[in-house]
């Protein structure tokens, strides 16, 4: 379905019940907004991956305004302020009073934004294999020591100013470095890339390399998970710490897997349980760097 949202219609698919019979009465279940990655990808590169969270909460996918089947929109919205927008408009216009916002790499910029400007109307966070600013150069030296040359030339390449040739260069080289379980083909072919969103966001000057969380981060007032891999090659767990430690200690729970790369979920489905606990409130008490 798509539901209008600060001028833009919002491809939105829910998954899960949002109430649950416990005896004799129908309890209201948490309700997950997640965040897909990219830029220019859709909602479709997380499911049906994360459904295992639909055990215990019900979850809003969404296509990010220009990207998948969202309303393409002028580039001039294409940016972490707007995205952050559009959550909140459709946090809102849902009703949800105290959402769980999960972003996963790029999806976790949008969170991060989201989170410090609009912690009104936040529960709880969860920031999966991302990052408080990038730093191309240790995502180049991260590329090259998990692919070797060929890896790093080709994420100089496409880091340095996108376009159809390197990124498909940069799909072939790169990609397959995310994580050590072999991607699924059928699901690549499912997803939904924006090519010129992709060349927008992550252009020489582009947002990619200009946003910054880092000071803003100490001012998260909610609790919140972040989780990352120890092989993870773009966005190197030394960055991941790096974010974690900015926020709050009493808040944060960071998770760190070993042997696992860019989502750690598809490389340890232990992370599912992870998140569940976190979900479900069964870590509140137990938050810790």
């Amino acid at each position: 379905m798509r539901i209008q949202v600060n001028n833009c219609r919002l491809y939105v698919d829910v998954v899960g019940s949002g109430l649950t019979a416990e005896g004799p009465k129908m309890v209201e279940r948490p309700v997950v907004f997640v965040l897909h990655g990219g830029p220019g990808a859709d909602h479709s590169t997380m499911k049906p991956d994360f459904n295992p969270l639909a055990e215990v909460a019900q979850l809003v996918y969404y296509d990010h305004r220009g990207q998948g089947r969202s309303d393409p929109d002028k580039s001039d919205n294409w940016h972490l302020d707007q995205w952050a927008d559009d959550l909140r408009g459709l946090i809102d216009t849902l009703g949800i009073e105290t959402p769980i916002v999960l972003g996963l790499s790029f999806g976790g910029f949008v969170a991060q934004n989201y989170a410090v400007r609009h912690p009104d109307r936040l529960h709880k966070l969860i920031l999966a294999s991302t990052v408080a600013r990038m730093v191309p150069q240790r995502v180049f030296e991260a590329f090259g020591q998990f692919g070797g040359d060929s890896a790093r030339v080709a994420a100089e390449d496409f880091w340095n100013g996108p376009n159809t040739e390197n990124t498909a260069v940069y799909m072939r080289e790169c990609l397959p470095l995310y994580t050590r379980t072999e991607r699924d083909s059928d699901a690549e072919q499912r997803s939904i890339w924006t090519q010129a969103v992709i060349e927008h966001f992550s252009k020489p000057g582009g947002e990619n390399w200009t946003f910054d969380y880092r000071e803003k981060l100490a001012a998260i007032a909610c609790p919140t998970l972040v989780t990352a891999g120890e092989i993870d090659p773009i966005t190197p767990i030394a960055m991941v710490k790096e974010m974690a430690s900015c926020i709050p200690d009493a808040m944060r729970q960071l998770e760190v897997f070993a042997d696992c790369g860019h989502g750690v979920h598809r490389d340890d489905p232990r992370a599912f349980e992870v998140m569940k606990k976190f979900i479900t409130g069964t870590q509140d008490q137990t938050l810790s760097s």
